[in-house]
């Protein structure tokens, strides 16, 4: 039996950062497995998997606060190490006696500079001067007892401590971000040299892992995957068939909202290349009769749900003997879903986090629940998946449903498929459409808009194409595309798409804006 890989990693504790979830990547990036927990969340939840050390990420309060997010006892009786950032650097010192308070004229956010004064297992090896990216209106004014001063800002005395006794350590600013340039060097110099970590975290030891734990679970029981084509459900199921073979059986559900040819497309990939057992459900017709006269955002969302669980259940209804439901959920999803926390707020629900189990009986087969992103597109690669899949833009639930606005109609949204298939050939072409775009798209508007084409004055539908560059997807900056790539596509799109006479470019970042139209 292979060894969990799980084990020996970092407890992260998440007080309210945007970037907390990114010191678990800059973590796994390197090897070694960190898991985010809510930072009330029970001691047994957080313990695990045997941490050999903790980290205590940034958050919007000030530790002085009635109130605020406080440090649990348990961490600090645990005798393990332990990193603060930011706010974590401020709690720690809060807490073990010595002083923060709010800044006045030397507030820092953006880059600095600081300075390595002293020698530490943190910073060694390091510049004497490395910049950094700060966030912070308050400051430690006087250090805990034990700890000492290791490198200072500007605004910051204390910008990184240590007390090397206990394990203890802290940085003003924020390592995970790529804006500091030693960032994940610190990272790796606390979770290696300080904590002691192994690099055990790496696609291939995970791939042997779970197919191992699949098959544990599993048993010679029946599993019903909902395949979408998206990156999460191909590599969830590529990883079960190989654990499981044909005791896998996909099911694969045409709603009438997918993009150009991708019916095809996944099916090829799966059925032919793959060797994995696909049931199409082309339900078209059944989506587009439900959609009918419907244009709100939330009201489109609800109605693909509603319909796309009973087609399933349709589908599965006739397969026997059936136990277990596979699912794509990855660790973003539980993350947001505050799984395990008494005080977390929600930020979204998602539907492979509750709810489609319940509707169907089954129990759950989630093989991809620990992993981000860009681990399952490792993960995608090590399986022999093609590109075009595993590197796949992200793409909404209910698809073009939320890109056609206005009423949904098979001509319409035969429009918007070529125009979108037009703006993703003419990227591929320039090399811009994995890497360099995040995520993009055409976008149908219900507004028509007058023209002249052929001498002659046309009144139709106007295309918007979006472009979004993000690390994360919880912000995002619109791509700045070649001028001459726009007025290729925009040219295609008039000439080739019939009903189009007009191209947009939307040049929002988010926020204010999201991703998305709906």
């Amino acid at each position: 039996m292979s060894e969990d890989l799980r084990l020996g990693g970092i407890a992260i504790l998440d007080y309210g950062s945007q970037y907390t979830q990114l010191i678990a990547r800059r973590l796994r990036e390197m090897g070694v497995y960190a898991e985010v927990f809510a930072y009330d969340a029970a001691p047994e939840h957080i313990n695990q998997h045997h941490p050999r050390g903790y980290v205590l990420s940034g958050g919007p309060n000030s530790v002085y606060e009635v109130g605020a997010p406080p440090l649990p006892r348990h961490i600090l009786d645990s005798g393990l190490p332990v990193l603060g950032i930011c706010y974590g650097l401020q709690l720690l010192m809060h807490t073990l006696g010595g002083a923060v308070l709010p800044s006045t004229t030397d507030r820092e956010f953006g880059p600095a500079t600081i300075i390595h004064t002293t020698p530490s297992p943190l910073l060694d090896g390091l510049p004497e001067q490395m910049p950094v990216w700060m966030s912070h209106g308050d400051k430690v004014t006087t250090l805990a007892a034990g700890f000492v001063a290791l490198a200072y800002s500007d605004g910051s005395p204390y910008a990184v401590v240590g007390d090397p006794t206990r394990r203890y350590y802290g940085v003003q600013f924020h390592p995970e971000v790529r804006h500091t340039a030693y960032g994940t060097e610190m990272l790796h110099a606390f979770a290696t040299r300080i904590c002691g970590c192994a690099p055990r975290w790496t696609p291939v030891a995970f791939i042997d892992s779970a197919v191992e734990a699949i098959r544990r679970q599993v048993g010679a029981e029946q599993v019903i995957l909902g395949l979408s084509g998206g990156v999460d459900s191909a590599v969830a199921g590529a990883l079960i068939h190989r654990a499981v073979g044909d005791q896998l059986t996909s099911i694969f559900v045409n709603t009438g909202m997918l993009r150009l040819h991708e019916p095809e497309q996944v099916l090829q990939v799966f059925r032919e290349q793959q060797g994995m057992r696909v049931i199409y459900a082309d339900a078209t017709e059944q989506f587009l009769d439900a959609l009918q006269g419907v244009t709100e955002p939330e009201a489109k969302r609800k109605i693909i749900g509603r319909l796309f669980i009973d087609v399933f259940k349709e589908q599965a209804d006739q397969l026997k003997g059936v136990r277990f439901l596979a699912q794509g959920t990855i660790y973003p999803d539980v993350i947001e879903s505050a799984k395990g926390s008494k005080a977390a707020h929600v930020i979204k629900s998602h539907h492979n986090v509750g709810g489609l189990p319940e509707q169907l009986g089954f129990e759950l087969v989630e093989p991809l629940r620990d992993l981000f992103k860009d681990e399952v597109r490792k993960v995608g690669t090590a399986l022999g998946l093609p590109d075009h899949i595993v590197w796949r833009q992200p793409f909404p639930g209910p698809g073009l449903a939320i890109r056609c606005l206005g009423d949904l109609t098979l001509p319409r949204l035969d429009k918007l498929r070529h125009a979108d298939a037009i703006f993703l050939e003419e990227l591929q072409k320039a090399g811009l459409l994995i890497g360099d775009t995040a995520q993009c798209f055409a976008v149908l508007l219900p507004v028509k808009a007058v023209g002249v084409m052929g001498d002659l004055r046309t009144y139709e539908e106007v295309i918007v194409l979006r472009a979004v560059q993000t690390d994360d997807f919880m912000t995002a900056d619109w791509a700045r595309l070649p001028y001459d790539l726009l007025a290729q596509v925009s040219r295609r799109i008039v000439n080739e798409v019939t009903g189009v006479n007009r191209v947009a470019y939307d040049i929002t970042s988010k926020p204010p804006g999201t991703i998305e139209w709906e």
